[in-house]
């Protein structure tokens, strides 16, 4: 689509912001009835078959088969990455921890980011790298400790382990996907497809294929079809019709606090006080970042 449109460009990123608001919860509801690699296997199946619908519809199957014979192990190795290991963990964290725990820290990929662009891109640390470093896993440190940060106590030091590999995950994800050439929607498909064998292997061996719980099956069509899929898409196209993705781009830091009162309505989850806190202090981590990026930019 050529041309810019503001107003809806702003429709799309709410929207897509709305989504990823319902994340945390879909992922803790529905972890109560699928083991993590049992929804991981049915949301990943699920965001194939409507990338592979929307590449269809643009007759674009075949060039997704001709993507993907020249670079087989390039889109293997995404896949591996993600979804399969970056969702497998996460889920996992999600089915040890409050899901507010695993969301606030999953939001600290992009310090993480940071921290492998170091060794693999050559960068330098500056200040304000540091100074958004240490904001956010002090925001991450207080929500997983309930505020209770000299003790150090936590719900499950498993569940935050695995929370903090996932960040790694996807941020190395990212770091190898900056770089690829092919479009968005049809890297996408071709790297989920890749991960499938690897996603089948892992519920056989993790869990097992009695995928019966129907509760189980809406959750994993919701993620599938919008976490992985939908949000996606539109988030593409609100980047699309904007002049502006820097102003779009931050409304992403709506997200996390639309989450807590849906997990609080939905998943009766109840929000500790410290939460808000400790993710005041990542998203101003985070916009630390941004600001850092617009500067040098400029």
């Amino acid at each position: 689509m050529s041309g810019h449109d503001e107003r809806k460009a702003w429709g799309y990123a709410l929207l897509t912001v709305l989504f990823w608001s319902t994340v945390a919860t879909a992922f803790k509801l529905s972890l109560r009835f699928f083991a993590p690699a049992q929804l991981l296997l049915v949301a990943v199946i699920t965001s194939v078959l409507l990338l592979g619908g929307i590449l269809a519809s643009q007759r674009r199957l075949a060039v997704a088969w001709r993507t993907l014979s020249a670079r087989p192990g390039h889109f293997l190795l995404l896949g591996t990455l993600n979804p399969a290991l970056y969702y497998l963990l996460l889920f996992e964290a999600y089915a040890r921890l409050p899901a507010q725990q695993a969301q606030a820290i999953n939001y600290t990929w992009a310090i993480a980011l940071s921290l492998l662009a170091v060794p693999f891109l050559g960068q330098a640390l500056r200040r304000r790298d540091l100074v958004a470093i240490v904001l956010a896993y002090l925001g991450a440190l207080i929500i997983a400790t309930r505020g209770d940060v000299l003790a150090l106590h936590f719900d499950s030091v498993t569940g935050v382990v695995l929370a903090l590999m996932s960040t790694l995950i996807w941020a190395g994800y990212w770091l190898l996907n900056a770089r690829q050439q092919e479009e968005p929607v049809l890297s996408l498909f071709l790297t989920f497809c890749c991960s499938l064998p690897l996603i089948l292997l892992a519920c056989g061996i993790l869990a097992d294929f009695r995928l019966i719980a129907w509760q189980g099956w809406v959750g994993a069509l919701y993620i599938g079809l919008f976490e992985m899929g939908i949000a996606f898409v539109c988030w593409l196209q609100a980047l699309r019709l904007t002049r502006h993705a820097a102003r779009i781009s931050n409304l992403i830091f709506l997200s996390p606090f639309l989450s807590l009162l849906l997990l609080r309505w939905f998943a009766n989850e109840p929000i500790a006080s410290a939460t808000p806190l400790g993710l005041a202090f990542i998203v101003l981590a985070l916009l630390i970042q941004q600001w850092r990026r617009k500067t040098a930019a400029d």
